[in-house]
């Protein structure tokens, strides 16, 4: 059997897989996708994707394609924990408005569906030669000195096929078979609750009072559960916990049962409601990290290396930008143009993102649970800083002398240190404003003040010797990005002449304060080869 040969082979189509089919395609990269199920999801699932996530959607070109699918209760603002609907509310969820994350980001939250937004991204990669299979489950794995050699069964025919990968990325979901085949443990709370889901239809308006939920956390002495709207009128999803240590079965939800957990749930003992269905698979909420991220040529990612709890809408986000961080990766070392230490970064990187990021999200499922709000406050970090604020603490940059060791900072007062996002600013242009992140995603891009020198000169010809792509853009009143009030500088914590290099995933790689001394030419050198692993 002669094998399929695929520079990238993703397993798993689901968020994060077909996000990076479209990713690595952005950078040059037709990868081979397979997927054990028929199709892609026909749940609503995650459906919360927040404005980093749209940031990198927006630079492979698909912003507004996902915006164009988005959820019917787009609007909606609410996360309540609630004795029910119509009763006590216990605490509302502090949430950032469009004004605050404006400041932030050129891009806003968006309400899609993951049943919605998955097939629009399966369409994309396709449209940019990812060779996409379902009903294609995954048999064997090994690891060789010349790539991965992967067995795999079409569940349709039957017929088995070899695979031959340089990398592979495991992208199959909560239960990994992949990592389990890799021998990668993972650590944490693990199963948190069972749980059913099923849709009904109903009108909640008295009980509602008003308030545009995007999910209200109902925990009462009859229902634990989630109710999430699917049209903001009459249909409705509600995910229910049960508890198997108790005898409880999914199989007990019966149509009788459903119907008066609902009305639990909604306060409403009368309430007139019809059941559409009670026959979908049980699941749970968990909260794992794998003890890895990545062997020499497989990388774990989306729910195969953290699953958390959906308090917070983490979950999708952090998968999705996990498979950002490694695309571009990935497509340098293929390419020839970095070593293979650029990969050893993504453990490096995202693994302690996903640590703070699933104890966010079980600090919010405390609440969820009964726990007062007051009790963990002093401990949560706002959605803005857990979306824009995280950084990465060793990894793929020139670390600065000096440089504060935190795993977070505030966006709206962002230090722009190497390892932290590249931060969102207007600047006036010949075609009007622009965003500076805007400027990012194809290759690296060196932002200098106007006041630098010629150096920047040497540094492309480096770059293009090394093959790594680079722009240079001149920042100031003489240039074609102009600010009337020093706001570059000052976002940038630069001073005259000072400079920054940003990597193609919008995270700052290195930076000079000021730009005018010898040298400055060779340390932007230095760093670029200390990216790319060319040292």
């Amino acid at each position: 059997m002669k094998p399929h040969r695929t520079p990238v082979l993703i397993v798993g189509g689901g968020l994060t897989g077909l996000s990076a089919a479209v990713f690595l395609a952005h950078h040059g990269v037709r990868a081979t996708l397979v997927e054990r199920h028929p199709g892609t999801s026909t749940h609503p699932k995650a459906r919360a994707i927040n404005p980093r996530t749209m940031e990198l959607y927006r630079a492979v070109g698909m912003e507004e394609r996902v915006r164009a699918g988005r959820s019917p209760i787009t609007g909606n603002t609410d996360l309540v924990h609630v004795e029910s609907l119509a009763g006590k509310e216990r605490v509302r969820m502090p949430h950032a408005s469009p004004e605050d994350i404006g400041r932030i980001s050129p891009t806003q939250w968006t309400l899609i569906d993951q049943n919605q937004l998955e097939p629009i991204l399966r369409e994309r990669a396709v449209e940019t030669g990812a060779d996409v299979r379902f009903s294609t489950r995954v048999d064997a794995l090994q690891e060789t000195g010349a790539g991965v050699l992967v067995d795999t069964t079409d569940l349709a025919t039957g017929a088995r096929a070899r695979i031959h990968a340089d990398y592979v990325i495991a992208a199959d979901g909560s239960r990994s078979p992949l990592r389990a085949m890799l021998g990668i443990g993972a650590h944490g709370r693990g199963t948190l609750t069972n749980l059913v889901s099923f849709f009904f239809e109903a009108d909640l308006t008295e009980a509602l009072r008003g308030r545009r939920i995007i999910a209200a956390y109902v925990n009462n002495p009859e229902v634990r559960g989630t109710i999430i709207p699917l049209d903001n009128d009459r249909r409705w999803v509600i995910n229910v916990s049960f508890f198997p240590e108790q005898g409880q079965r999914a199989e007990d939800f019966t149509e009788e049962r459903c119907t008066a957990l609902v009305r639990a749930a909604v306060g409403v003992p009368d309430l007139p409601l019809k059941i559409e269905s009670v026959d979908m698979p049980a699941w749970d909420i968990s909260a794992r990290v794998a003890d890895s991220f990545a062997t020499r040529r497989v990388f774990v990612a989306g729910d195969a290396a953290h699953v958390m709890p959906p308090t917070g809408a983490f979950g999708a986000s952090t998968g999705i930008q996990d498979a950002y961080n490694l695309a571009w990766k990935l497509a340098l070392v293929l390419s020839g143009t970095a070593g293979p230490g650029l990969l050893e970064s993504y453990d490096a990187e995202r693994r302690p993102v996903a640590e703070e990021t699933v104890r966010q999200a079980m600090l919010r499922f405390a609440v969820r649970e009964g726990k007062q709000y007051q009790e963990v406050a002093a401990e949560l970090l706002d959605e803005t800083t857990m979306t824009f604020g995280y950084c990465y603490r060793s990894g793929a940059f020139a670390v600065e002398e000096g440089a504060p060791d935190a795993l977070v900072e505030d966006p709206a007062h962002p230090g722009a240190r190497p390892g932290a996002r590249a931060p969102h600013l207007r600047l006036d242009g010949p075609q009007g404003p622009v965003s500076l992140i805007d400027l990012y995603g194809d290759g690296f891009t060196l932002l200098v003040d106007e006041e630098a020198g010629p150096w920047t000169g040497a540094v492309e010809r480096e770059a293009a010797r090394l093959g790594a792509g680079l722009k240079v853009v001149r920042i100031g009143r003489g240039t074609r990005l102009w600010d009337q009030d020093g706001s570059f500088r000052r976002r940038y914590g630069l001073l005259a002449g000072g400079a920054v290099l940003v990597r193609p995933d919008g995270f700052v790689g290195w930076r000079t304060t000021a730009g005018r001394s010898g040298g400055v030419d060779r340390a932007a050198i230095a760093a670029l080869r200390v990216i790319l692993d060319r040292e």
